[in-house]
C-alpha cells in the first residue's frame, strides 16, 4: 500500500507540473502520450487503493490563478469530460440517442456574458471556479460581437484559439528561440490573459463558441442552440448530428480534416442533442454526463533508431532529434523526431540499434511513445557539432540540456546570416531563420558566401523534412536574382555597427559608388560626411582594416554583380533633417518618399528633435504625439503636397 501511495505523490508532482507549464509557460516538459500514460496510472492506482489525495489532477482541472488580472467566481462549476480513445465507446455511450459531434478546440475557455445586447463581461476558466475577468481583452478577440440583437441576459462558453498562421508569424518576429512560444495553445493562453489589451489584439486571438450557458430563450436541442448562436453573429465550433450508426464514419470525417486544419484541436466532444436529456443525467465529481471526449488513438509504428542528430541553435542549446527507419502515419512519411533535452534521452532510455515507437501527437507533431530495447547506449557529444568546442550539460530545475558555451560558435551566428539575406541588404527569399539554423546545423553552409554555392548540397536540401525540390527551386532562384545588386544593399549587408541602409546609401554616394574607394577610406573623408561621427566612422575602419573581413568583401564581389546608378547631382536637401509621419497619397509608401530626401542629401529619422528640418504630415492640425513635440520645439509641419511643391517643383 505504501509503495502505491509513494507512487501516486509522484505521479501527482508530475502531473501537475507539466500541467502548470503546459497551461501558463511558453514550454512543455513531456508529450500529450507520455501525459496521459502517467494520468492513467495514476487513476488505476487511486480506483485500486480506494484513496485520491488533495492534489490530485483527477479531482482539480485547469490552472491556478496567478496573474493580476481581476478574480471572479463562475457561480458554478466549470468541469472537464470525460474521455475515450474508442469510437465502440462512443457508439454504445450514445445508445439509442443523437448526440453532436464537434472538434475539442486547443485553446483557453472564456466564459461571456451579454446583457441587453451588449457584451458585459469575459471570465476565463480558470481553476473551474474561479477565473480572472479579461472583458477589455475580450473586446479585442476577431469576430466576437460587441453587440447582438438578444436583448435578455446571454452566458456563452467558448474556446479562444490562436490559428497555426498567426502563430507562426508571431513566433518569426520573436527574435531569440529560447522566447518562441511552443504551440499556439501557449500563446493564446499568454494572449488572453495579458495585462494590456493592446498586446491581445494584435495576437488575432478568435472566440469559438461550443456551449449555451444561460439564455431566457428555450431551445430543444445543442443543434438549436448553435444554429440560433451563429445568427447572432457568433464563430461557432464546426459540428455534426450523429446516432450510433454513423459516429464512427463521422469521426473519420473529422480525422480527414486535420491536416488542412488552419486552427488547433486536440480531439472531439461528443454531447446528447436532446437537451432535457442531458440536463437529466447530473454530473460525477469532475465530469459532467452529457458529454464525452474523444481523443484519437494515436497510431504507433515501430522502427529502429539509427542515428541521433545534435542540432545547434543561436541560444547555445544542443537539441537532440531521432533519425530512425522512415515509417507511414497518418498518411505521412516520418523519419525524425525532436528529442528536446538530455533528460528525455535519459528517461527514454535510448541508444542507437533500439526499437522504438513513434507516433504523431495530435495526428501532427512526431513523438517518440517508447523504446522497446532501452539500452541505453547513447554517448552524449563533448564537443559541439558545429564549432567542435566543449560541451557542457547544464541543469535548469531538473532539466538536463546539452550547451555549447563558446561565443564564437557559427550557429550563434544567425543574427548575421538573418541580415545579409535581409530585404534591404542581399534581398533572398526562403532563408528563413529557422532555415538558417538547420543549414548551419546539418552543415550546409559554414559562412554567408557558402549561400551563392548551395547548388553543391541540393540532393541533401531537397531530402531534408518541410523542404522539397519545390523550395530548393524557389531559393536557388531567389539566390541567382541577388547576384544583381546595388552596392549600398551591398554595404548593407556587411553588418558594420552602425551602418544601416541609409548611411550605406550616403556613403555609397560620397564616393562615387566607388567600392575600392570605400575599402579604403581614411578617417578624414569619412567624418567629413554628413551624418558620419566619430564612432560610426572608427567602426567602418575597423571592419576594414580587418584582413578576413575584405577577403569576404572580394569572395563576395566575385559572386555579385554591382548595378551602377546615376548619381543624383541635386543636392538640395543637404544638411536636412526629416521625419515623416501619417499616411501618404502622392507617394506609394514611406520609402519610396525617404529614398528622394535621402538621394537630395538630407537625412530621414523617426523621431522629431531639435535637429529635425521639419515634420511631414498630411494631418498638419492632428494631435499626434510627433505633431505635439515638433510644436513644442517650433519644429515646421507640413503636408506632403507643401514638400512636393516647395522642394520638388522643378521635377
Amino acid at each position: 500500500m505504501n509503495t502505491n501511495i509513494d507512487r501516486m505523490k509522484e505521479l501527482i508532482d508530475i502531473l501537475n507540473e507539466a500541467a502548470r507549464v503546459y497551461y501558463q509557460g511558453k514550454d512543455e516538459i513531456m508529450s500529450n502520450f507520455e501525459y496521459d500514460k502517467l494520468y492513467d496510472e495514476l487513476t488505476k492506482l487511486e480506483e485500486e487503493t480506494g484513496i485520491t489525495l488533495s492534489e490530485s489532477p483527477t479531482i482539480r482541472v485547469g490552472y491556478d490563478v496567478v496573474s493580476e488580472l481581476p478574480k471572479e467566481n463562475h457561480g458554478y462549476d466549470i468541469l472537464s469530460l470525460d474521455k475515450t480513445k474508442d469510437v465502440g465507446e462512443l457508439a454504445s455511450w450514445l445508445s439509442g440517442n443523437e448526440g453532436v459531434l464537434s472538434w475539442k478546440l486547443d485553446g483557453l475557455t472564456v466564459v461571456v456574458t451579454y446583457e441587453d445586447g451588449k457584451l458585459a463581461k469575459a471570465v476565463t476558466r480558470g481553476n473551474g471556479i474561479t477565473g480572472e475577468v479579461i472583458t477589455g481583452n475580450a473586446k479585442t478577440f476577431k469576430k466576437l460581437p460587441l453587440s447582438i440583437p438578444y436583448k435578455d441576459r446571454l452566458v456563452l462558453r467558448g474556446e479562444a484559439i490562436i490559428n497555426y498562421s498567426d502563430f507562426e508569424k508571431i513566433n518569426e518576429a520573436i527574435e531569440d528561440p529560447a522566447d518562441k512560444y511552443k504551440n499556439p495553445r501557449n500563446l493564446c493562453s499568454g494572449s488572453v490573459r495579458q495585462l494590456d489589451s493592446k498586446v491581445t489584439a494584435e495576437r488575432n486571438v478568435h472566440l469559438i463558441i461550443y456551449s449555451l450557458i444561460d439564455c431566457e430563450k428555450e431551445f430543444k436541442t445543442r443543434k438549436e442552440q448553435l444554429d440560433w448562436i451563429k445568427e447572432l453573429g457568433f464563430e461557432t465550433v464546426e459540428h455534426a448530428v450523429v446516432n450510433q450508426a454513423n459516429v464512427a464514419d463521422t469521426v473519420k470525417m473529422f480525422s480527414d480534416k486535420i491536416a488542412d486544419n488552419e486552427f488547433p484541436s486536440d480531439g472531439l466532444v461528443l454531447t446528447y442533442n436532446d437537451i432535457e436529456y442531458s440536463l437529466s443525467l447530473g454530473r460525477t465529481a469532475k465530469f459532467p454526463r452529457h458529454s464525452m471526449a474523444f481523443k484519437w488513438e494515436d497510431e504507433l509504428a515501430e522502427t529502429i533508431l539509427r542515428e541521433i542528430e545534435w542540432s545547434a541553435s543561436r541560444t547555445g542549446l544542443i537539441n537532440p532529434v531521432a533519425i530512425f527507419d522512415p515509417v507511414m502515419l497518418e498518411g505521412t512519411t516520418v523519419s525524425r523526431a525532436s528529442v528536446h533535452n538530455i533528460s528525455i534521452v535519459k528517461q527514454l532510455e535510448l541508444g542507437i540499434g533500439d526499437i522504438i515507437q513513434v507516433y504523431k501527437a495530435n495526428m501532427i507533431i512526431p513523438q517518440i511513445a517508447e523504446n522497446l530495447t532501452r539500452s541505453s547506449k547513447l554517448d552524449i557529444p563533448c564537443e559541439c557539432p558545429v564549432c567542435k568546442s566543449g560541451t557542457v550539460i547544464s541543469n535548469d530545475n531538473g532539466t538536463e540540456t546539452l550547451v555549447c558555451p563558446n561565443p564564437d560558435c557559427l550557429a550563434k551566428q544567425i543574427k548575421m546570416f538573418t541580415h545579409f539575406v535581409s530585404r534591404d541588404a542581399m534581398n533572398i527569399d526562403g532563408l528563413s531563420e529557422a532555415t538558417i539554423e538547420r543549414f548551419i546545423s546539418e552543415k550546409i553552409i559554414t559562412g554567408r558566401i557558402d549561400i551563392y554555392h548551395i547548388d553543391n548540397q541540393k540532393d541533401k536540401i531537397v531530402n531534408m523534412d518541410r523542404f522539397g525540390e519545390k523550395s530548393y527551386k524557389r531559393l536557388a532562384e531567389s539566390i541567382d536574382k541577388s547576384r544583381t545588386v546595388k552596392l549600398e544593399n551591398l554595404i548593407y549587408s556587411l553588418g558594420i555597427p552602425g551602418i544601416g541602409i541609409s548611411n550605406a546609401r550616403m556613403i555609397c554616394k560620397a564616393f562615387d559608388n566607388d567600392i575600392d574607394r570605400l575599402m579604403n577610406a581614411t578617417y578624414d573623408e569619412l567624418t567629413g560626411i554628413s551624418g558620419m561621427g566619430e564612432v560610426i566612422t572608427s567602426d567602418w575602419i575597423s571592419y576594414m582594416n580587418d584582413e578576413n573581413n575584405r577577403t569576404f568583401i572580394q569572395e563576395l564581389l566575385s559572386e555579385v554583380d554591382i548595378v551602377k546608378e546615376e548619381m543624383d547631382e541635386d543636392n538640395s536637401l543637404m544638411d536636412m533633417t526629416v521625419v515623416i509621419t501619417g499616411s501618404l497619397e502622392m507617394f506609394s509608401n514611406r520609402n519610396e518618399l525617404k529614398r528622394l530626401i535621402e538621394n537630395k542629401g538630407g537625412k530621414v529619422t523617426g523621431s522629431v528633435t531639435g535637429n529635425t528640418t521639419f515634420l511631414i504630415n498630411n494631418d498638419v492640425f492632428s494631435s499626434s504625439s510627433k505633431n505635439k513635440k515638433a510644436k513644442e520645439l517650433g519644429v515646421t509641419i507640413i503636408s506632403e503636397a507643401d514638400f512636393v511643391n516647395k522642394y520638388l517643383k522643378e521635377e
